[in-house]
C-alpha cells in the first residue's frame, strides 16, 4: 500500500480527533472549574500534539484515589479522632464559634485544647531550637521540607539526624521531588548515604507518572518523639540565617507547638509517607499519648489535590466572612482566585479593617509582575495593602478580630490552594493571636502603603508585561 500526502493528512486528522476527543471527555468529567475545562479542551483541539501533551503532564490529577485510601487507613490506625473535646470552643464569640463549626465539617478533625505555640523568628531562632530537639530525641523523628539544601544548614541537620539514628532513634525524612532538586537531589543522596530513611515525594522517572512536575509537597514539618512539632513557612537553607545570608536573603517565621494537636501533624506526615513509600507508620513510638496543658485551642488543616482539595481555602473564606473588625494577612505571594479575592473585598465593604502585607520584591520576578497586575483589577481602596522592603519576607500569617489566627505553609495563590500539599495550624486564643498581630504590626511599620493610583501609574509596557504574567496565575 502506497501512502500519499493526502493519506497522511487524513490519518493525522483522525488521530488528532481521537486524542482531542479523549481530552475533552476527561476534562468534562473531571474538571470542577468550568474555565479550566474550557481552556484545556480548547488547547487540545487548537494545538495538535502540544495541547494533549500539556494536558497529560499538567492537567491530570493522578493522586486523588490513592490519597483517599491512605487517609482512611492512617486515620483508623492513628486513632486521632478519639481525642475530641466536647467542651472545645464553647466560650468563643458567636462569629468565631462559627469558624469552629465550619472547620469541624470541612476537616473532620476535632478542635483540641491545651496546645502551646511559640514564635521563632527566622532560621536564627528556629534552626537552633529544631536541632536541639533532634539532639534530645529519644524515640522518633519525622522531617518534611519542600526545600532542603545541601549547604551549611543542611549539613547541620544531616549530622544531627545521623547522631540521633546512632542512638537508636527511628527517623523518616520526606523531601519534595522538585523543591529539593528537580532531577537530582543532593540532600536526599547524602541522607541515604548516612543510612537515614529518605523519600522524594511525587518523584518518578517514568514519563507517564511524572506528576511531580506540577504537584508538590510544600509542607515544612518536624516532629520529635511524636510530641513536639515545628511548622511554618521556613525551608532548610542558608538563606534563612543572617550570618550565612546569600545574595537574596529570606525572612520567615516558624512555630514550635507542644500539645495534643501534634498528633494531627503526625497524621498528615504518615499519610504522605505511606503514599510515597508504601510504609505504614503504626508503631506506638510514632503515636505516644499526648497530655494537654494550659494553652490554646488548635487544629491542623491539611490541603492538597486529593480529597483535601480546598480545605484551607474554605476555612480562610469562612474566617474572612465572619470577621467583624479586623482582617490581617501576611503572605509572600498574593494571587488568590476571584472567589477568595471577592471575600476579602466584601470584608472591606462591610467596614472590616483589612490589612494585607506583601513583599516589595519576591524571589520570583514573574510573581512580582503578576501580583501588581492582579491587585490593579480590584478596588484596593477598600483594603490597606503594604509592601515590605528587603529582605524577602516569606512568612504566612492571618488573624481575625484578635481571636483567631492561622499559620503554616500555604501561600495566597492558586498553586498553594489547588496544586500543592499544604499544612496549616488554626488557633483560637487571644494570647496566641496577639503574638501573631505583633509580627504583623512590625511588618506594617516597616512597609509602604500601596495604592491603586500607584499601580495605575506604571508605564504602559509594565502594565502589559504584568498582565501577561498574570495569565500564568494557576501555575505560579
Amino acid at each position: 500500500m502506497t501512502w500519499s500526502y493526502d493519506s497522511f493528512v487524513e490519518a493525522g486528522a483522525a488521530v488528532h480527533f481521537v486524542i482531542a476527543g479523549g481530552v475533552t471527555l476527561h476534562a468534562l468529567l473531571n474538571k470542577r472549574d468550568v474555565r479550566a475545562a474550557f481552556g484545556w479542551i480548547g488547547m487540545a483541539w487548537l494545538s495538535p500534539v502540544i495541547g494533549p501533551v500539556l494536558y497529560y503532564v499538567f492537567g491530570i490529577n493522578r493522586v486523588s484515589r490513592k490519597m483517599s485510601r491512605v487517609s482512611r487507613d492512617t486515620s483508623q490506625r492513628a486513632g486521632v479522632e478519639t481525642m475530641d473535646d466536647d467542651s472545645a470552643g464553647h466560650h468563643l464569640a458567636p462569629n468565631i464559634a462559627a469558624i469552629v463549626a465550619i472547620g469541624d465539617r470541612v476537616t473532620a478533625r476535632p478542635l483540641l485544647d491545651g496546645n502551646k505555640v511559640a514564635v521563632l523568628q527566622g532560621g536564627d531562632e528556629a534552626y537552633p531550637a529544631m536541632l536541639a530537639e533532634i539532639e534530645a530525641a529519644e524515640t522518633s523523628i519525622v522531617l518534611a521540607s519542600y526545600i532542603f539544601r545541601l549547604d551549611h544548614v543542611g549539613n547541620e541537620f544531616v549530622s544531627a539526624l545521623s547522631r540521633a539514628q546512632e542512638r537508636g532513634v527511628e527517623i523518616r525524612v520526606l523531601v519534595d521531588g522538585i523543591g529539593s532538586g528537580y532531577f537530582i537531589s543532593p540532600i536526599a543522596r547524602k541522607l541515604r548515604k548516612a543510612g537515614i530513611p529518605t523519600a522524594r515525594f511525587m518523584h518518578d522517572w517514568l514519563p507517564w507518572r511524572m506528576s511531580f512536575i506540577n504537584l508538590r509537597n510544600h509542607k515544612k514539618l518536624l516532629i520529635v518523639d511524636g510530641s513536639i512539632g515545628f511548622l511554618g513557612g521556613l525551608n532548610l537553607g542558608d538563606e534563612n540565617v543572617r550570618r550565612f545570608r546569600r545574595p537574596r536573603p529570606v525572612d520567615d517565621v516558624h512555630f514550635r507547638i507542644d500539645g495534643p494537636v501534634v498528633r494531627q501533624f503526625m497524621m498528615t506526615f504518615a499519610e504522605d509517607w505511606r503514599f510515597t513509600t508504601g510504609e505504614d507508620l503504626t508503631k506506638d513510638l510514632w503515636w505516644p499519648s499526648l497530655k494537654k496543658s494550659d494553652g490554646c485551642l488548635a487544629r491542623a488543616v491539611s490541603s492538597g489535590p486529593d480529597e483535601d482539595l480546598g480545605k484551607i481555602e474554605a476555612i480562610w473564606a469562612a474566617a474572612i466572612g465572619q470577621a467583624k473588625e479586623h482582617l490581617r494577612i501576611v503572605t509572600p505571594y498574593f494571587l488568590p482566585d476571584a472567589h477568595l479575592m471577592a471575600s476579602v473585598i466584601l470584608a472591606g465593604l462591610r467596614g472590616v479593617n483589612v490589612e494585607i502585607v506583601i513583599p516589595k520584591h519576591t524571589d520570583l520576578i514573574l510573581l512580582d509582575w503578576a501580583m501588581r497586575s492582579h491587585l490593579s483589577f480590584y478596588p484596593v481602596s477598600e483594603i490597606n495593602c503594604y509592601e515590605t522592603p528587603a529582605p524577602f519576607d516569606h512568612a504566612k500569617l492571618i488573624t481575625i478580630d484578635g481571636e483567631w489566627c492561622a499559620v503554616g505553609s500555604a501561600n495566597w495563590d492558586v498553586r498553594s490552594l489547588r496544586l500543592n500539599f499544604e499544612l496549616m495550624l488554626e488557633c483560637y486564643d487571644d494570647k496566641t493571636v496577639a503574638l501573631i498581630d505583633d509580627l504583623i504590626d512590625d511588618r506594617i511599620a516597616r512597609g509602604k502603603r500601596l495604592s491603586l493610583g500607584l499601580l495605575n501609574q506604571r508605564p504602559f509596557y509594565m502594565r502589559i508585561r504584568d498582565a501577561a504574567a498574570r495569565l500564568l496565575l494557576p501555575y505560579l
